[in-house]
Parts: structure tokens; C-alpha cells; sequence
């Protein structure tokens, strides 16, 4: 294909892996991102082998590597008792198996290393204090407005600006979430702060009625992400800089275990969001203009799929504009290729919900029968392993 102009609104994790994607292809990216700075916002990420391959093909992987924690494995404990099951391995176990590791990263961290990788590619290409007003499409091209005024001109437009993503809007209109009846609170704690037992090497989802806990390393180690998430009707803010209190944090667990308690206790500043439930979208272009990530198919925690779909997407983007003649064509090509695996986990993230709060784990005895159907090897090799084993660059494309 010719080279493109190509447009992007929003410097999040799909927008940056789709710019760099696209940069190495040869084509002229612009990145346009609302926040003035580049800086420390979100939690703790877990990328399975299906997104860190993403990372190795776009020449990132040395780089996260540095910055990453490797879990040896991940286990499930009872939000009452503490008792443990393990779930699986991962460490050298993914690469053995997926061909590449699993990660759990400090969103900030891969966020920087992304940013560096574009920076040198296309030292203008990110556009910081550029919020995005709306854009017009013609056979010909997109021009995209900023709400200072700007314009700018391109091939094609990419909408990477997330949940609520203005691209999205000017496509289809305002769209209707509703509330999940969930909220969700999450910390990062210094690992040094935590006994030993807590900052072991794992990823750990505390399961219990109405509400589950996740927690797992950062930054080789030096971090502790923690993630509560109960079921709660009356707060319906869908923002991650809201900010909450470790008194109002664990008055949300109450009798829940105290290496829960323990965690919450370290937490210097919790931040709390509600989550909201929206329908899959079965289509998100529109001509020269197409969305990714949570722009499109924003999802519930749940699968631990959110920024590894944004990935997905920015390489399966520029793969589909490499491989196909025609500009638009491409675009619809690369959301054919993209709906069913993205609706299915966005399915998959909504029946966890039941599966972490089921009523069932309130007694010691319940749970114990329960966790032992629902988390048994073949169950969970049945929900992960359609995840973990998608090569973007392999796949077959749609005509």
C-alpha cells in the first residue's frame, strides 16, 4: 500500500503501539493527546503472551523486560480463610508454551517505554495539550479539530482516546453505559512496605460473596498492585482519578482476611471508579475513520484483556493497512478481524463477575466445592488458553 498520513487521537497504550506500528511501516503518524504531560496515570497491567508477542514484534521487548515483573504463577484464595489454590504456572512456562512471556507492568512504565520507541522513530509525532473538539471525513481524507482550534489533515483517522472517546461520539453519537452495580479500588503499595508472603512473585485474586481482590508485582518487584472490586450502588463516577480513603477501602471488605486488611493498610492513596457495562459494538468504522481499544471495546476488568485488545489492535491495524491495497478497505478488514475475539472477551470479562462474587463462597465448605469446579485445570485451560495462544501476525485475515 502507499505510505499514509495517519491520525491518531489519544497517547494511550493501543494508540502508541498502532503509532509505532505504523512508523516502522513507513507510513507519517500524529499522535494527539489531551494531557499537557506524559505522566503517571493508571495502576498495575498484566500482559499475556498473546500481547508481550505485540511488544517483540514492534522491537519493544528488551525495554519492557527491564521493567517488568515475570509472576511465577497465579492462585486463587478465599476472601474469608486464605486458603489457596493454585490456578497456574506462568514464568518459563509461557514462553515454553505461547512462545513468549507473561508480564505484570506498571502501567506508567510501558506507557514511557512506548512513548520513547515513537519519539525516536518520529521525534514530532506525539502532540501533547490536544483535545480533540471533532473531525470531518471526505473520500479524500479526514481533518481532525482540536478544541484550541487546530486542524490537521491526514490519510485516515484513528480513534484511540478511549471510554469516553470523542471519535467514537462523532461517529455514532453519545453512547448509554450502564452501571454494572460494581465499583472498583486500586493502590499501588512500595513492596518494601508488605511482609514477605505478600510480595511473592505471583498474582493472587482473592475470591468471596459480592466482591474479590487482586493483587500481583510491579517494576521487577519493587511495587505491589492492588485492585478490590465490591458491589456497590452508590457511587457511579467512571474516573480513575477519583480519589478515596484507606478508612472508606476497607470498610468495604469487612471480615474479609487480613492479609487483605494488611494490603489495603499500606495503600498511601486509593483511587476508586465505578464500572460500567456497554454492549459489544459489532462495527466501529466508518470510511477513513476507525476506533481501538476501549474506544471501541471498552470491557470489565475481569479477563485481564483490556490493554492487551488495545495492543492487539495497534498491530493488527498497521498489519491490515501493509496488506491491503486500499486504505478503507483496510480499516473494515481490520475490524472484521478484530469483533468476534474482542466481543467474546468482553463477554467473558461480564460472566467472571459472577464467577469472583458468587454467593456460594460465603462458607468455608461452599467455596471449597465450588472453587474446585470452577477452577479446576480443564476449566481454566478452557477460559485462558484461546487468549494466551492469539499471534496477531498469524491469524488469518478476512477477505
Amino acid at each position: 500500500m502507499a505510505k499514509q498520513k495517519i491520525l491518531i487521537a489519544g497517547a494511550g497504550l493501543g494508540g502508541l503501539v498502532a503509532a509505532l506500528a505504523l512508523l516502522r511501516d513507513g507510513h507519517e503518524v500524529q499522535v494527539f493527546e489531551q494531557a499537557k504531560q506524559l505522566g503517571e496515570v493508571g495502576a498495575g497491567l498484566q500482559l499475556s503472551a498473546n500481547a508481550t508477542r505485540v511488544l517483540s514484534l514492534v522491537g519493544v521487548d528488551e525495554a519492557v523486560r527491564a521493567v517488568a515483573s515475570v509472576p511465577a504463577g497465579k492462585q486463587v484464595r478465599l476472601w474469608s480463610t486464605g486458603q489457596v489454590w493454585k490456578l497456574f504456572d506462568l514464568g518459563q512456562e509461557s514462553i515454553a508454551e505461547y512462545g513468549h512471556p507473561y508480564y505484570t507492568l506498571y502501567r506508567p512504565d510501558l506507557h514511557a517505554v512506548l512513548a520513547d520507541a515513537v519519539r525516536r522513530l518520529a521525534p514530532e509525532a506525539l502532540v501533547l495539550g490536544a483535545k480533540v473538539a471533532g473531525f470531518d471525513q471526505t473520500g479524500e481524507g479526514v481533518t481532525l479539530e482540536l478544541e484550541d482550534g487546530r486542524r490537521f489533515s491526514g490519510d485516515l483517522l484513528v480513534g484511540a482516546d478511549g471510554v469516553h472517546s470523542r471519535v467514537r461520539q462523532g461517529l455514532f453519537g453519545p453512547d448509554a453505559p450502564t452501571f454494572s452495580g460494581c465499583m472498583a479500588w486500586r493502590g499501588v503499595i512500595p513492596a518494601a512496605k508488605l511482609p514477605e508472603h505478600l510480595r511473592a512473585p505471583v498474582g493472587t485474586n482473592w475470591v468471596g460473596p459480592g466482591g474479590h481482590v487482586i493483587h500481583y508485582p510491579l517494576r521487577r518487584g519493587e511495587l505491589v498492585n492492588f485492585v478490590g472490586v465490591v458491589e456497590r450502588s452508590d457511587w457511579k463516577v467512571e474516573s480513575w482519578t477519583s480519589a478515596g480513603s484507606t478508612e472508606e477501602c476497607a470498610g468495604d471488605f469487612p471480615g474479609w482476611h487480613e492479609d487483605v486488611h494488611t494490603l489495603i493498610r499500606s495503600i498511601q492513596q486509593p483511587f476508586k471508579w465505578a464500572l460500567m457495562v456497554r454492549e459489544p459494538m459489532r462495527q466501529w468504522t466508518v470510511g477513513r475513520v476507525t476506533l481501538l481499544g476501549d474506544a471501541a471495546h471498552p470491557t470489565l476488568p475481569f479477563l485481564a484483556q483490556g490493554a492487551c485488545m488495545a495492543i492487539e489492535d495497534g498491530a493488527m491495524l498497521a498489519r491490515c493497512l501493509r496488506e491491503t491495497p486500499d486504505a478503507q478497505q483496510a480499516l473494515r478488514r481490520f475490524q472484521d478481524a478484530r469483533v468476534e475475539r474482542t466481543t467474546r472477551i468482553v463477554q467473558g470479562s461480564a460472566a467472571n463477575t459472577k464467577r469472583f462474587h458468587n454467593p456460594a463462597l460465603a462458607s468455608a465448605q461452599g467455596a471449597v466445592e465450588y472453587v474446585d469446579r470452577e477452577w479446576n485445570e480443564a476449566r481454566v485451560r478452557e477460559r485462558y488458553h484461546w487468549l494466551f495462544d492469539y499471534k496477531v501476525d498469524r491469524v488469518p485475515l478476512p477477505a
